[in-house]
């Protein structure tokens, strides 16, 4: 039995553990303290400097330092915000691209699992909402040394009046308690929510002219904002809490505040406090029943985990691992499938034992939708890694090899490529090769796309964004961009699916006479291109029923069935034809393979 490899993911013991770092919140925690620290010396002083002003007593000195701690607070509260904005706008960024480069690393089939919409709200709102937990955190932290260092100096004004607010303190934590509770759940179904409008709006987006052309505008516009009813309900809820926790402290804020007035009252009374600290010790009592007002702070901190969770689950998407060989240069490309088997959801959806593609040949992969194609067309390429055996380029299993050396040796052109938004030349050369100017050219010669795109406005150096193209058109660019950097293996995943056959018959005679990849293998709907390809793979049901050459399985009723719904009736297409002259040799190399 072959071992099951699985695939690395990425594990993460805090959500914040990396980013800009904690300098940033740092630098808003001691801004904060220090702000706080002045607000809780700023009563004692100005009590101070009252009762001195009211005995005629030297109080210049203290007055000073009055003005001192009122002009520093509002400068400590500025220099915060700017902290603030400066921590949020860092870590905002930080954790998108960390999310980004995650998805974007990540072996494709896990990414699929997420809607566009689903990965566009994690990427926005999530991030955003994410990104303001570090300050938010600092924040709340200063919030509560705020009114315990007035507590603090409330006992060493007064005791007694220290004592009525500590009474009534537990109250207010118990308020706080229930709300962080009760605001988490809520917050997190606020946010599937809001992914699922934006997922259900991307795709009615996309499909824009299938509803126009239908006429189902209003039951589309139905269908994207159905779960505006749930949303307003969970929105409604959080609001109802947040406005509970601040009501309940709106309460008991001022019942503390004038509990602990008339306690000092009642000492004032009896000659144990002065005017000027009777003054201190109220505003004490409203600062240590602030503990109320860290309400808003901790629904954002809630707020923020949650969303924090959502980024981070892009960021732990499972990668494939690399080895340390490379492959030697100039080597033919021969591709092996051993004892390959792949699962998803415990369901096999591949098996391919003994299948092999001799360097230098073409291969189509055909067979009916489901039967797995994309997937063998996958792990051939290794975007993802088989449950079960191993894949061989040239005797190397494909594992084994370095990232580099795996992406410049085995090339990828796609049904719909993403080029980006660069000019043309651009495009086609972004990838893991520096390709020259000729070869650029070359390519886009190869794929059939060099002229439309010397009638571009700036021919090679059009951008996309200005570039009214066409799907076949932008499929070509695709193509080019895979030629041009092509290695040794080129996969081709159903990368001639807009162009006409016409079209995609001399795009195969320029790649054959032109290109330096010596290995193809693509992914076939039509039996002409089955016709062209030296050999044919061909699946059932998710397991490789035979290989041989089209003529060949031609011959079989269930094979020509593969083809009926695109091509009914079409007779098949044989070497006389001059399409393909390496047939007759490889029908000596393959036969059927097991099942």
């Amino acid at each position: 039995m072959i071992p099951v490899r699985r695939r690395q993911k990425r594990s993460a013991p805090d959500l914040y553990d990396t980013g800009p770092g904690r300098t940033p919140e740092l630098l808003v925690l001691v801004c904060s303290v220090v702000a706080a620290a002045v607000a809780v010396a700023q009563p004692f002083v100005l009590g101070r400097t009252l009762d001195l002003l009211l005995h005629d007593g030297a109080a210049g000195g203290w007055l000073a330092a009055s003005a001192a701690l009122l002009v520093g607070e509002v400068l400590l509260d500025s220099l915060t915000a700017l902290l603030t904005g400066r921590c949020t706008a860092h870590w905002t960024a930080a954790i998108r691209s960390r999310a980004l480069t995650g998805m974007l690393h990540a072996v494709p089939d896990p990414v699929s699992r997420y809607s566009p919409g689903d990965i566009a709200t994690r990427l926005t709102l999530n991030a955003s909402d994410a990104g303001g937990t570090p300050a938010a955190r600092a924040a709340l932290a200063a919030s509560l040394i705020t009114p315990a260092g007035a507590l603090v100096a409330l006992a060493v004004v007064d005791v007694w009046v220290a004592a009525c607010v500590l009474a009534g303190l537990p109250a207010l934590a118990l308020v706080l308690r229930a709300f962080a509770r009760d605001t988490g759940t809520s917050v997190r179904a606020y946010q599937r929510v809001q992914s699922d409008i934006a997922a259900r709006l991307l795709e009615t987006i996309e499909g824009a002219e299938t509803v126009a052309a239908a006429g189902t505008a209003v039951r589309e516009r139905e269908r994207v904002l159905r779960p505006l009813t749930e949303l307003a309900e969970l929105g409604g809820h959080m609001w109802v809490l947040h406005g509970r926790a601040l009501a309940t402290g709106g309460v008991l804020v001022p019942l503390l505040t004038v509990a602990a007035t008339a306690v000092g009252g009642l000492r004032l009374d009896a000659g144990a406090l002065s005017v000027g600290e009777l003054l201190a010790v109220c505003r004490y009592a409203q600062l240590t029943a602030g503990f109320g007002s860290a309400a808003t702070l901790l629904g954002a901190l809630v707020r923020g985990r949650s969303a924090r969770e959502r980024t981070t689950a892009l960021e732990q998407l499972p990668t494939l691992p690399y080895g340390t060989r490379t492959l030697p240069p100039h080597g033919p490309g021969a591709l092996e499938l051993r004892g390959v088997r792949v699962l998803r959801d415990g369901t096999e959806v591949l098996r391919a034992d003994h299948v092999v593609v001799p360097g230098g040949l073409t291969a189509a992969v055909v067979g009916r939708s489901g039967a797995g194609k994309s997937v063998l067309a996958a792990v051939a390429g290794r975007l993802v890694d088989p449950d079960e055996g191993e894949v061989l380029l040239d005797g190397t299993r494909l594992d084994q090899l370095t990232r580099p050396c795996l992406r410049a040796e085995v090339g990828f052109a796609f049904a719909r490529p993403v080029l980006g938004d660069g000019t043309v030349a651009e495009a086609v050369a972004a990838g893991p090769r520096t390709v020259s100017s000729h070869r650029i050219r070359d390519a886009l010669r190869v794929a059939g796309a060099d002229a439309f795109v010397r009638r571009l406005p700036d021919t090679y150096d059009t951008r996309l964004a200005d570039a009214p193209l066409s799907g076949g058109e932008y499929q070509r660019l695709g193509l080019a961009r895979a030629f041009a950097h092509a290695g040794r293996l080129l996969v081709m995943d159903d990368a001639t699916s807009s162009l006409d056959t016409a079209t995609e018959h001399a795009v195969d005679q320029a790649l054959r006479r032109s290109l330096s990849a010596a290995t193809r293998l693509v992914v076939a709907h039509r039996p002409s291109v089955a016709a062209r390809a030296d050999l044919v793979i061909w699946l059932e049901s998710g397991r490789v029923r035979a290989v041989g050459t089209h003529r060949h399985l031609w011959q079989e009723t269930a094979y020509r069935a593969v083809f009926t719904g695109e091509e009914r009736g079409e007779e098949p297409v044989g070497p006389a034809g001059g399409d393909t002259p390496r047939q007759e040799r490889t029908a000596s190399l393959h036969g059927k393979a097991r099942p």
